[in-house]
């Protein structure tokens, strides 16, 4: 009985450790995959767009700014603070009261309410507003500029795949295609109908082929664990990827160098990003120079206050006491009495002295910085030369990306070349080695004369298929360089 319940047990405790890592899993990484596990470019992008980190570090940086620049508009307007003390005294006091002295246990309170506002600084607020604004929308440049990069990346990794799984599929066919030369030479050879070297010069081909298939599908995993990385999702060989280069043509790129460059230093982020860091620290400088004039400042506010020996005198009546003074009727001196009034000390309650005591303040105040042991003179030479460095490389951004536009178009023009070439390279190719098959199939050439031909003709395949995708690689490139339609 006891076997039986472990038997029982270990299976069901390894069903619900599954179910919670794969629970974990789908809540740690956002996967949406297509139908039948084959995923579109622009799925690839999505997904790589909510979980890769890079982006994610791009959103917080831009959220930061955000807070900053809702900060530098809060500090246009007045400030509003409370204050409040209680303070016990014990022995020799003033009485907040009476202003007098006391020596006994006391305690006193303060409320204040107070507000301030600067009214002018040398528009030092308002330029830091406008940096910060500036700093805001350059932040959200750079999270779009980190989305640009990751997209072609993606793209990139996206073509790589899909090169190395047909290359893989032309090597899996040419594998095919000798074996069964292989399987065909075994036959005529235990007929005794060609020399065993033509069968072991066969098997060596098959070899080579068998290796070329395992090149290639390692070139397919490498490419695919770049691009799952990429997407920050786990990697899986039987991910699938929608083709995209039914319906392409082949033809030279419509547009120029100077047209494309145009378009893409218009709507790049990249760009963008360059310029309002410039437009940015210009605010800077003018506003940290706002900090060397004078500021003027409003301020006031409400006050009152507590003391528990705080009292007033109440007239309790009033009694006959005899004074110094007095008359003299019949020679015989009479004293003088006098009405003294008698009181009693009560103390005066906490909402009445709150009421009574309340009192107020409005003013005006003028702050001229003279010295400052030269803080702000020197801040405002290290934001000159902020402003010099961002002005660099604004200008550096703008020539990297004309000088990658012209690579592109180098490159891009050479694998026109290089596609064109190899097509034609692989139909006299495929003719050579269609008459090399008819001849070694009749025994009027050698094996090592037949591999030659496939030889050639496997080599230009692959090399076309690599040559197709780089044409394809550039073209979209350039095409993204002017937000067109990927595909």
């Amino acid at each position: 009985m006891k076997n039986f319940k472990i038997k029982i047990a270990i299976p069901l405790i390894l069903f619900v450790l599954t179910t919670i890592s794969q629970t974990k899993a789908q809540d740690t990484i956002a996967v949406h995959p297509a139908q039948n596990n084959v995923f579109t470019l622009q799925q690839c992008i999505e997904i790589a767009f909510k979980n890769n980190p890079d982006v994610k570090q791009a959103v917080y940086l831009a959220e930061s700014a955000k807070i900053n620049y809702d900060q530098s508009r809060a500090n246009m307007l007045p400030d509003l603070n409370a204050g409040i003390n209680h303070t016990q005294y014990n022995g020799r006091s003033i009485n907040p009261y009476t202003n007098s002295y006391i020596n006994e246990q006391n305690t006193a309170g303060s409320y204040q309410l107070s507000s301030g506002i600067t009214l002018w600084n040398g528009s030092s607020i308002q330029n830091y507003m406008k940096q910060y604004r500036l700093s805001f929308e350059a932040g959200k440049m750079d999270e779009q500029n980190a989305k640009d990069k990751l997209t072609i990346n993606l793209i990139l990794s996206y073509l790589s795949v899909l090169s190395a799984r047909e290359q893989l599929n032309i090597a899996k066919t040419q594998a095919a295609a000798t074996l069964k030369k292989v399987d065909l030479l075994t036959i005529r050879n235990n007929d005794g109908a060609i020399s065993p070297s033509d069968l072991s010069d066969m098997k060596g081909q098959l070899a080579n082929d068998r290796l070329m298939v395992v090149s290639t599908q390692n070139s397919l995993d490498n490419a695919l664990q770049t691009l799952t990385q990429q997407m920050n999702i786990p990697y899986s060989a039987d991910m699938q990827l929608a083709l995209i280069s039914d319906g392409i043509v082949i033809q030279p790129y419509e547009e120029t160098v100077d047209q494309v460059y145009e378009s893409a230093s218009q709507r790049l982020a990249m760009v963008k990003s360059a310029d309002l860091k410039v437009e940015s620290a210009s605010k800077n400088v003018k506003a940290i120079r706002g900090q060397m004039m004078p500021t003027l400042s409003l301020f006031g506010g409400l006050y009152t206050n507590y003391s528990s020996a705080a009292s007033i005198q109440q007239l309790t009546g009033t009694t006959d006491v005899p004074t110094s003074n007095y008359v003299t009727i019949n020679n015989i001196r009479t004293t003088v009495y006098g009405q003294q009034s008698n009181f009693t000390s009560l103390p005066i309650s906490y909402n009445s002295q709150i009421k009574n005591n309340v009192n107020s303040a409005l003013g005006i105040g003028l702050q001229i910085p003279l010295s400052n042991n030269r803080v702000i003179r020197n801040k405002l030479k290290l934001a000159k030369v902020a402003e010099l460095q961002v002005k660099e490389q604004a200008q550096t951004t703008k020539i990297q990306l004309r000088q990658a536009i012209v690579q592109d178009f180098v490159n891009m023009n050479a694998d026109y070349t290089t596609y064109k070439l190899l097509l034609a390279q692989v139909e006299d190719f495929e003719q050579s080695f269609h008459a090399a098959d008819i001849r070694f199939a009749n025994g009027a050439i050698s094996t090592v004369d037949y591999v030659i031909a496939k030889n050639n003709l496997d080599r230009v395949q692959l090399n076309l298929v690599v040559a197709k995708y780089n044409f394809m690689l550039r073209t979209k490139l350039l095409d993204f360089y002017q937000n067109r339609a990927l595909w």
